[in-house]
């Protein structure tokens, strides 16, 4: 797929520092790329200004997704809010122009239904490029996994991102990234939304599950 920056200089990979088992907290790599505490004042910038990751009002419930890998093209990535029925949720926005995971599950858990007591909803799809999106949009809170960027641009303004789906971009002036590409091995993730153009499940499963039976 071909990106909006063309360039000819050598692939650059950034290795991002590792906690418990080679796995990284997302937000605390942002913070430090930000020059300490700057990220946290992208998320807070963003909920005074109103900016959406979603274009819809979130539940009041947050779900878990994993995969073994992900393969993303056009990557751009900013702070912003999720906006629920009364409350605020500051995320990190992944916008990807396709993506594909490897043996993908996402789970939520919902405590004390009536009746039933805790459920848990999970999809699933095996195998290599088991979930395919087109123009994938996610408001996170919190990412685990080994991560490799392929042509980074770090710092540019959020409001000039231009690598990832079409429109998708931060509050103009606050800290964002960008990369021609993204991989990410054991990915762990909690987000709040989830939004794309298209999403593909190869030998889907579903299942509602009594008591808490998530993904990770």
């Amino acid at each position: 797929m071909t990106t909006d920056v063309a360039t000819d200089a050598p692939t650059e990979v950034i290795k991002m520092p590792t906690e418990r088992g080679g796995r990284t907290r997302w937000l605390r790599f942002l913070a430090v790329l930000a020059a300490g505490g700057v990220g946290a004042g992208v998320l807070m910038v963003g909920m005074s200004q109103g900016a959406l990751a979603a274009s819809f009002a979130v539940s009041g419930t947050s779900f878990k997704s994993s995969a073994d890998a992900l393969h993303g093209q056009g990557l751009v990535q900013f702070g912003g809010v999720d906006q629920g029925a009364g409350a605020a949720h500051p995320v990190v926005v992944n916008g990807f122009r396709s993506a594909t995971l490897d043996n993908f599950c996402q789970s939520v858990f919902m405590p004390a239904v009536p009746v039933v007591g805790d459920v848990t909803l999970r999809i699933t799809a095996g195998g290599r490029g088991a979930m395919s999106a087109d123009n994938l949009v996610v408001g996170l809170d919190q990412l685990t996994g080994d991560l490799t960027l392929d042509n980074p641009q770090i710092g540019v303004d959020a409001g000039q991102l231009g690598k990832g789906p079409a429109g998708v971009r931060g509050v103009p002036g606050t800290f964002g990234i960008q990369a021609d590409s993204a991989f990410i091995g054991s990915l762990r993730q909690t987000a709040w939304s989830t939004t794309a153009q298209t999403l593909r499940f190869k030998g889907m499963g579903m299942t509602v599950k009594l008591g808490r039976s998530e993904c990770f």
